[in-house]
């Protein structure tokens, strides 16, 4: 397996700053200063690798997506049924586990607010989103075929559980007091069974 180069990890580096910085004071907050002094290097280099914090802001976006990916694929890995691999979505996006970054859901939350009023960080969002409802529109069907049910309104069903997934982001960065402990994932795995459980078989 090649290196890396000192360029991709140094980019790197300064989005995990960005991440980091975020989950702490805010998207507004996240000077290029202030992300310079976390990943311990000068704003002059962080210019040198990224333009200007929208920049290093697009890239976060792909890292975000890149690692619920990686969390997928890591608990799908031993999954033999399709309830198994759609278990594995769930949990990925909101179960905890050793690789939990508490820091990467307050900066997807914020991310998603820069999106409703910056086009190029609007693009980025709703192709990861969309790339993760594909997912799940997949798992979906499969697990409906192995339940002998029909797969009707799926799109409806993959808004419905994203909608879900970005709510509990958000209650858990901004009201997390008020949230049972660790009632995300089994909640939604239970509601979309009693969905299937009402749909007609085959």
């Amino acid at each position: 397996m090649a290196r890396r180069s000192n360029t991709d990890e140094r980019r790197s580096q300064i989005v995990a700053a960005l991440q980091a910085v975020m989950a702490n004071t805010g998207y507004p907050g996240a000077t290029i200063a202030a992300i310079a002094r976390h990943a311990d290097l000068t704003p002059g280099l962080v210019h040198y690798h990224f333009r200007d914090k929208r920049e290093i802001l697009v890239a976060l976006v792909d890292a975000l997506a890149g690692y619920a990916q990686q969390r997928y694929e890591s608990r799908a890995a031993s999954a033999a049924t399709a309830e198994q691999r759609l278990e594995a979505y769930i949990t990925a996006h909101l179960g905890y586990g050793e690789d939990a970054q508490p820091d990467a859901v307050a900066a997807w939350v914020m991310i998603g607010e820069q999106a409703a009023h910056d086009p190029d960080v609007r693009e980025v969002y709703q192709a990861a989103l969309a790339a993760q409802m594909k997912l799940l529109k997949k798992l979906l069907r499969q697990r409906l075929a192995e339940r002998g049910r029909r797969a009707r309104g799926l799109d409806s069903l993959v808004a419905g559980i994203s909608c879900f997934i970005q709510g509990a982001f958000t209650l858990s960065t901004s009201a997390r007091p008020l949230l049972p402990t660790a009632f995300a994932a089994p909640t939604l795995i239970a509601w979309v069974e009693r969905y299937m459980d009402a749909e007609q078989a085959l």
